[in-house]
């Protein structure tokens, strides 16, 4: 009886050894280590340049976004001056031709600033986390009233100033980058420029992180929430080709595409680390009929999403700053919530770097299993020294969450015995020895019958 007490014993220890841990205390540290205090000070900093139009000052020092552009371009050498020069530090800028846009009425450089802290075993796989630089009041032409945009967007840039600040005393094995994005209120030009550049570049960009307005909880319809935010993702790529329409009308996928599965990565790591905070995924790619910086990186077919506020206050979004009918319009650091805005931030921080530590996904995920009383998966293995194994996903079809799970180990090749495939979805993420996951990868096509 003890010998078989025993050897059941190792044998349960053996195979428990082999999953990977379940959380990481760096995670934690990261969420503790942003400051609601420094997010304070440069969201006042940002506003108080006056106004950050596209077609403001950009030769004076302390007004318009040319003095904003260069104040968070320091800002990040600092950082980068503060962990050793981790960080390439840099300006990236197209031109808008007059003409291009009726919210551009001349020849108009738009400079976006970025900081690349380059992955160790990935450089050339890029996550991302942006925030709008400029702002605007009620005429979209006008460069020269005051303009603080507070929320909409010195609230997101200053979260991707504060990421930088917390990540940078980190190593990573893929690239993340901390992006200004300019341009947005004249026509979304900064990431339209960036989004075409990395293509030509060979980024290898897992997704984007468009930050735009995490600093407000009173809604224009009288709600007061600090526990929500929303994340937008589009359901799959705008521009499939005939064999993607063909696969997502006859074995799904529909709802699976690359930015979907960033918002339920984004969606798990909340539940997981945040306390008293729960990610609302929004199946849009934006609110209706309106746009953000994501957008353009989605148009390239680059996996993005959009997180934000739950409830927005029309009356602090694209107005002059002014008081009517006893009503306060006007985007001023009064509508900010500092620790809501940490908040959101922590939920980027741990996103880029549960993305940045986990392995790459497998890059071709195969599916089979019609007609019969269980589910095949095949994939190709990843090459990494540090990858523990493989999780494969299942969920209902109308459930919008991963419900299921199984860890494999390092096979490539799973039966899921009694698991239907006409009843379920399915995917497959690469686990790292500290536990963090690739996103889910949905399968692309049918394994070739025997």
């Amino acid at each position: 009886m003890r010998i078989s007490i025993f050897l059941i014993f190792a044998c349960f220890y053996h195979i428990s050894a082999q999953i990977p841990a379940q959380s990481d205390p760096r995670i934690y540290s990261i969420i503790e280590n942003v400051s609601a205090d420094r997010i304070e000070s440069d969201i006042r900093t940002l506003a108080n340049f006056g106004t950050r139009h596209t077609l403001s000052d950009t030769v004076s020092t302390t007004r318009g976004i040319g003095a904003a552009r260069r104040w968070i371009k320091s800002e990040f050498e600092q950082i980068s001056s503060d962990c050793g020069d981790c960080l390439d530090v840099k300006y990236h800028k197209g031109l808008v031709k007059a003409g291009e846009s009726r919210r551009i009425p001349t020849d108009t450089w738009i400079v976006n600033v970025m900081a690349i802290k380059r992955g160790t075993e990935y450089p050339n796989r890029y996550i991302i986390m942006s925030g709008d630089i400029d702002s605007r009041v009620s005429d979209p032409l006008n460069g020269t009233s005051d303009s603080p945009g507070a929320n909409d967007n010195a609230s997101g840039m200053a979260g991707v100033i504060e990421a930088a600040r917390v990540l940078s005393k980190y190593d990573f094995k893929s690239s993340i980058v901390f992006l200004g994005l300019s341009g947005e209120e004249q026509g979304l030009f900064g990431g339209k420029f960036l989004a075409k550049d990395a293509l030509e570049w060979g980024w290898d960009v897992v997704g984007i992180l468009n930050n735009d307005m995490i600093g407000n909880i009173t809604g224009i319809d009288g709600v007061i929430d600090n526990s929500t935010f929303r994340v937008f993702s589009e359901a799959t790529p705008p521009n499939p080709d005939e064999q993607q329409l063909i696969w997502n009308r006859f074995y799904g996928g529909e709802v699976d595409g690359p930015s979907r599965q960033l918002a339920r990565y984004v969606d798990r790591l909340t539940a997981q680390y945040m306390t008293n905070l729960d990610a609302k995924m929004i199946y849009r790619l934006d609110r209706f009929g309106r746009g953000g910086h994501h957008r353009p990186f989605n148009d390239a077919g680059i996996p993005g999403v959009r997180i934000m506020e739950t409830h927005e206050n029309y009356v602090m979004q694209h107005q002059d700053v002014r008081v009517e009918d006893g009503i306060a319009y006007g985007d001023v650091i009064e509508g900010v919530n500092f620790d809501y805005a940490k908040k959101l931030t922590g939920v980027n921080a741990i996103t880029l770097a549960s993305i940045a530590w986990a392995p790459k996904g497998p890059e071709l995920v195969m599916i089979g299993g019609a007609v019969k009383p269980s589910t095949r998966l095949k994939w190709d293995p990843i090459d990494s020294d540090q990858l523990a194994g493989y999780k494969v996903y299942w969920r209902e079809t109308t459930s919008p969450q991963w419900d299921h799970s199984r860890f494999v180990g390092l096979q490539t090749d799973v039966t899921l015995n009694g698991i239907i495939i006409d009843n379920y979805l399915f995917g497959v993420s690469a686990v790292g020895a500290d536990g963090h996951e690739s996103i889910v990868v949905y399968p692309k096509t049918l394994i070739p019958r025997r």
